[in-house]
């Protein structure tokens, strides 16, 4: 089994959808048998999700995400762990025994910073209900 961490520095990167790293764990008889940090080479939001799913992932731990990127996961059969702060070490560990403080109604939180493409700013309008069109905010 495989379970994919947002990376950055060794902690969760808070936003899924512009992850440049994952943290993949490969675990056997409950515990970590090895772990391997892999670039996502700037896939986006909707991209990641097919990303993780070639990777053979299973889970998934992050911070914020997105509607969209959600039902991506969810459609790729990966199971969400979202809303997780600290340590992608220490997140692994807790989710192998159960003690993960994880949010399961998580969205993507990043209000009050601009996307990069296009200028756009998810700030006015919540992208877990807006198409965000051309540079996706997970929708």
């Amino acid at each position: 089994m495989k379970i994919a961490v947002t990376y950055e520095n060794g902690q969760i990167f808070q936003h899924f959808g512009h992850t440049e790293q994952f943290k993949i764990y490969t675990v056997a008889d409950g515990k970590v048998v090895s772990s391997e940090i892999v670039d996502t080479n700037g896939s986006g939001h909707g991209a990641l999700a097919g990303f993780l799913a070639a990777q053979n992932v299973y889970a998934l731990i992050c911070g914020g995400i997105g509607g969209g990127a959600q039902m991506a996961l969810a459609s790729a059969g990966i199971q969400l762990y979202g809303g997780v702060i600290g340590s992608c070490d220490e997140a692994v560990n807790d989710l192998l025994s159960n003690k993960l403080n994880f949010n399961p109604e998580v969205k993507c939180d990043h209000r009050d910073h601009e996307h990069g493409e296009e200028g756009h700013n998810c700030g006015s309008h919540g992208c877990e209900s807006h198409n965000c069109g051309n540079h996706s905010c997970g929708n």
